[in-house]
């Protein structure tokens, strides 16, 4: 499993609820989009870029998103959720997760986000402020 995590710049841990399955008896696909969700703001908390929203007005906002399922999950099972960013460009960056089961050391689904930056205040895309790309390209290594 550490050859997997070693990829990703982000990660965090969660159990999988028994709430979370579904009448198939496995975690539902919409929970997987939550769990991006999550590595996604501990990636976005991580940089700043929320606190640079609440300052400026001009933040993230999720454009799209996908998931590949790859084995299921099901209580009870705890999962590890990377995220990183692997590419970037003027206004918008695209986010890897990964979804790995402990129980089973494998990769239970694969995903991206595309994540624009955005102007809340002017309701329109800007460019990555310099700062944020900057803080991307140094935790990325890129």
């Amino acid at each position: 499993m550490q050859e997997i995590l070693k990829h990703y710049s982000v990660t965090i841990e969660t159990p999988v609820a028994w709430g979370e399955m579904d009448a198939f008896q496995h975690v539902n696909n919409i929970v997987y989009f939550r769990y991006f969700e999550s590595v996604r703001i501990a990636y976005l908390e991580k940089i700043g870029y929320l606190e640079f929203m609440e300052k400026t007005g001009r933040g993230p906002i999720l454009s799209a998103t996908k998931s590949k399922f790859k084995i299921p999950l099901a209580y009870p099972d705890k999962v590890t959720i990377c995220g990183k960013v692997s590419s970037i460009e003027l206004d918008r960056f695209v986010m890897d997760y990964c979804v790995v089961s402990q129980k089973h050391q494998k990769i239970a689904a694969e995903g991206e986000g595309l994540i624009v930056s955005y102007d809340y205040r002017g309701a329109k895309k800007v460019p990555i402020p310099k700062e944020i790309r900057q803080r991307i390209l140094d935790l990325e290594g890129l």
